[in-house]
């Protein structure tokens, strides 16, 4: 969750624009009304040792802030350890003047810089080094979800064009695999493309698996252990979809019932003026990778509930409150499901109502006091 940066104190507000090659500087002393710009870095040792030169001139203390992207948070953490406030700005948060349309590294270092000094800034929150680690192994598995789908595809339509049909029952079993590797092409070029494509499938089956099997070992003993089980509570959050939600979202205590689901982006947009109400599709801001889990989650809850086997082991592995809670999150949101259905609501919309309601369980239950574990 988004937070607005705490009270500026400091002499010194200093804007960061951080590339890859190259990051622009513009620190602002508010005593002197001094603008001091710089090139500096890449290397984030540099960068804290030119913060660290504006102390040493008499310009301190300082704040610095950048925004949040492809860089990660290495200087935020190394700023942090110099003991140097660093606010990580959300970019889609920042003010920006509607009419100016120079765009410059050095202005927007200036701008960064002039925010800070009015406490403007909105920052977002930086993960610890374990967090971001674990968040890195699960979008890795979706990555690899999702490239096996797409080489599927590819598979699929090489050997629907080529009149090759499998009526044997469900696509991709042991039975397909069977079949897939028994057939042949007469042209080479064909072959060739077959051959690529189903080596493709095999390998990122396999680094699926290996995944897995990394994700299964963190999710049964680590710091995500405690929530993992109580969130695997609910109905269509297995172990690997309530660890990815478990590291995304990293401190749930952020959030509250009715701000978690703001935060994923699905509550609706609106745009209303005056007495007019104009409410349109879900916002889709926040977490992309945890928006996905849920609405994949938020459809196992469409059938009757009838907890089986599977529900009653993941049970068994959390606090009672917890699956107590979570049988009561399972009902509720089945009777939800119904009530949608019998309103006529297109699939899609109850789903993402669905979805939306599921985050708010999920965070009651991944906040649950750990003295009922």
């Amino acid at each position: 969750m988004c937070r607005r940066a705490p009270v500026f104190t400091e002499r010194t507000s200093i804007g960061m624009d951080v590339h890859a090659r190259s990051v622009r500087a513009a620190a602002l002393d508010t005593v002197t009304g001094e603008v001091i710009e710089a090139t500096v870095g890449p290397a984030v040792p540099l960068v804290v040792d030119w913060v660290r030169q504006l102390v040493e001139a008499g310009h301190g203390p300082v704040a610095v802030t950048y925004e949040a992207g492809p860089t990660g948070y290495g200087l935020a953490r190394a700023l942090a350890s110099a003991g140097i406030r660093c606010e990580v700005a959300a970019p889609s948060k920042l003010i920006r003047p509607s009419g100016d349309k120079v765009k410059t590294d050095k202005r927007d270092a200036l701008l960064l810089a002039r925010l800070l000094r009015m406490e403007e800034i909105i920052s977002v929150r930086v993960p610890t080094l374990t967090e971001e680690a674990a968040r890195d192994l699960v979008r890795a598995r979706a990555d690899v979800r999702g490239d096996l789908m797409s080489a599927r595809h590819r598979l699929g339509k090489l050997l629907l064009r080529h009149g090759h049909v499998y009526n044997g029952g469900e696509a991709w079993t042991g039975k397909h695999d069977a079949w897939l590797r028994q057939l042949r092409f007469d042209l080479a070029g064909t072959a060739a493309a077959f051959d690529l494509y189903y080596a493709r499938t095999t390998d990122l089956v396999t680094a699926r698996k290996r995944l897995d099997g990394q994700i299964a070992v963190l999710a049964a003993d680590s710091e995500f252990t405690p929530v993992t089980r109580r969130l695997a509570c609910l109905r269509g959050i297995s172990t690997l979809t309530a660890f990815s939600l478990a590291v995304e979202l990293g401190d749930w205590h952020r959030f509250t019932g009715s701000t978690i689901a703001a935060y994923l982006g699905l509550v609706p947009s609106e745009h209303s003026s005056g007495q007019s109400k104009n409410r349109g599709a879900i916002t889709k801001a926040g977490n992309p990778h945890a928006r996905r889990l849920l609405i994949e989650a938020a459809w196992h809850h469409k059938a009757q509930y009838k907890p089986g086997k599977t529900m009653q082991d993941r049970w068994a592995l959390a606090p009672a409150a917890a699956a107590e809670r979570g049988d009561a999150g399972n009902r509720r949101l089945h009777r939800r499901w119904q009530a949608l259905t019998e309103h006529k609501k297109k699939h899609t919309v109850a789903n993402t109502a669905i979805a939306r309601e599921l985050a708010g369980w999920c965070w009651s239950l991944a906040v649950l006091e750990t003295t009922t574990t």
